[in-house]
């Protein structure tokens, strides 16, 4: 086998040289000639003439040499960094072909692009930027099932007739692309600049805030958006083929920006980047462009990373910060557990939240000091209280929330539906915040054992693993000694659970979490499930949507519904997909109190 792969790999070497030289040939003969090309520059899928419809003979028509992207990348070495996370080699080589272009006054760049991948948002904003930098043209065509290239036709030969008319007026290229320059956010900036942080999940982020606050920080929260401003400045000013959680999260900092509350000289915005295969790893570039855009560049955008990604050095997640968010984010999950069990069987409406509000000051100064034995001692009396509150003797459908992080905790991106849910008789179950974060950390196991992932990795993520259950371990006995609540599952059983129907290796988005959050929930009696993600999140789509049918087969009995979220997306045909997975559980629950 060892020898074979060897082979494989000479062969695929040989094969890039070919192609290499057939690109050095094809540009020899343009500058020999005199005529004009264009890079025809796709995702590998598009030399399938089924899917390209043919369009590089159409070019060819025109006179035009045909080159594609690999053919030319590696002539000129790129300037690093550019602006956007350069994390798939598909997308490094077409950033250099762009490069390339970008010196020759006779040769275009046309990029094809699939209708509706998000990925892409990102591809074609850079290429866009490097071209324009260098007074180049830059053309896009979407590419989908409809073969009629008239349209397209029109626009290449225009095109050529732009080429045309700079070559006789001389309108030469102005090359020299220089490398992105951040805004790094320093120490100095940390005395006096106050911190943007962008809603996800309000029961979570009050606490989150005051714990990044405590440890110097002018943390401000954005307020949650109520009339939808938010996501019409995202789609303002972020390529809308970019996923709807990117639209909510930066049309919130863009609409905060824009009121004129704050210096845009004294202020900094926040956003996580995991370094995943997801496009949100991109979020942080795509808002560097929009600041751009907005005039705003010297705002700089400080990265939420565990320290594998961009640096900051006015900004550090130590030990004694990972603490309180740690504590914040179990205060966040206890009452999310508890508040949703309890508050659609209130005798007196309003008990429920109320326990919450009489805990907060509390709550907010464990986030300021960071005293792990005061959590332990608090968070045990709220599980009490809760466990102790008055409730009417009624039983309701559990309704499970599951899917895109964002989607699912943010109540203006889901359109709150677990208020839709309470509304329409049900009680909400939604898993834990931070096992998103175990999630990631217990990935290093497999990745270990089964792909490229070094033992430092796995030994790091696994004590990290072991630290936040020794943090938790009062919180789940509590639960355990309630007579109300459940204990939530450890993230090697949700690892389990999905991998008999879904690899552990699905780990792009929320992977197979995902999948196995739908057993974890149907194996505790929340047998009924809304399965939330972004419109064209294929990640989701694969272990959200994609699993419902195994799932289905392994619980006859679960009632599952996938629900997609985009701002084009038709709130009433949302609303209706919940309302008839309301009425089934409903039924199935009648059946049962009969039985």
């Amino acid at each position: 086998i060892i020898a074979a792969v060897d082979k494989a790999w000479a062969e695929q070497e040989k094969f890039r040289a070919d192609v290499r030289q057939k690109g050095e040939e094809a540009l020899e003969e343009i500058i020999t000639k005199g005529g004009s090309g264009m890079v025809l520059a796709g995702r590998p899928y598009h030399l399938d003439t089924e899917i390209n419809h043919g369009i590089d003979k159409m070019i060819n028509s025109f006179d035009l040499v045909v080159l594609s992207e690999d053919s030319i990348c590696d002539l000129q070495k790129l300037d690093r960094p550019v602006r956007v996370l350069d994390q798939w080699m598909y997308h490094s080589r077409l950033y250099r072909a762009a490069n390339v272009v970008e010196d020759m006054p006779n040769v275009e760049l046309v990029q094809l692009n699939s209708f509706g991948c998000g990925v892409d948002a990102v591809t074609t904003d850079e290429v866009m930027e490097l071209l324009e930098s260098a007074n180049k043209l830059y053309t896009l065509i979407k590419i989908d099932e409809g073969n009629n290239l008239g349209a397209i036709k029109i626009r290449v030969r225009s095109l050529k007739a732009a080429m045309e008319e700079r070559e006789k007026n001389g309108v030469l290229p102005t090359g020299g692309h220089q490398p992105f320059i951040r805004k790094v956010f320093t120490k100095e900036m940390k005395k006096d600049y106050t911190i943007l942080v962008p809603q996800m999940s309000p029961i979570h982020f009050e606490y989150l805030e005051e714990a990044v606050r405590s440890c110097g920080y002018n943390a401000v929260l954005l307020p949650e958006d109520t009339n939808g401003e938010g996501i019409q400045e995202g789609l303002r000013y972020v390529n809308n083929d970019a996923c709807y959680p990117t639209l909510v999260t930066l049309g919130q900092m863009i609409r905060e920006l824009k009121t004129g509350k704050y210096d845009p000289d004294k202020t900094a915005l926040i956003m996580s980047q995991t370094g995943g295969g997801c496009r949100a790893s991109n979020y942080v570039a795509l808002l560097r462009k929009a600041l751009k855009d907005l005039g705003m560049e010297q705002i700089p955008v400080i990265s939420f990373n565990t320290g594998i990604l961009e640096q900051n050095p006015g900004f550090k997640i130590d030990v004694k910060m990972a603490t309180r968010l740690v504590i914040a984010a179990v205060y966040g999950d206890v009452f999310q557990r508890c508040l949703y069990a309890t508050r659609p069987y209130e005798v007196e409406p309003g008990s429920a939240q109320a326990i919450r509000d009489k805990y907060r000051e509390k709550i907010l100064r464990n986030c300021r000091n960071g005293s792990v034995h005061e959590l332990w001692r608090l968070a045990p009396k709220i599980i009490k209280e809760y466990d102790e509150l008055p409730l009417k003797d009624i039983k309701k459908p559990k309704v499970g929330v599951v899917g895109e992080i964002l989607v699912k905790y943010h109540p203006d991106a889901n359109n709150r539906i677990v208020e839709l849910i309470e509304k329409e008789g049900g009680e909400a179950v939604v898993p834990e915040l931070i096992d998103f974060f175990l999630y990631g950390m217990y990935n290093k196991k497999f990745n270990y054992e089964h792909l490229s992932g070094t033992k430092k990795q796995y030994r790091i993520n696994m004590m990290g693993i072991k630290l936040i259950e020794y943090i938790r371990g009062p919180i789940r006995k509590a639960l355990r000694q309630s007579k109300r609540f459940s204990e939530m599952p450890h993230i090697e059983e949700t690892a389990k659970a999905a991998s008999q129907i879904a690899s552990n290796g699905n780990q792009c988005g929320e992977g197979w979490l995902l999948t196995g959050e739908m057993i974890d929930l149907i194996e505790s009696g929340a047998t009924n499930i809304a399965c939330l993600q972004p419109f064209a999140c294929l990640p989701n789509h694969v272990t959200g949507k994609g699993m419902m049918k195994a799932i289905r087969e392994k619980f006859p009995g679960a009632n599952i519904v996938a629900i997609d979220y985009d701002p084009g997306a038709s709130n009433v045909n949302q609303i209706n997909r919940i309302k008839l997975m309301m009425a089934n559980a409903h039924h199935n629950l009648g059946k049962k109190q009969v039985l």
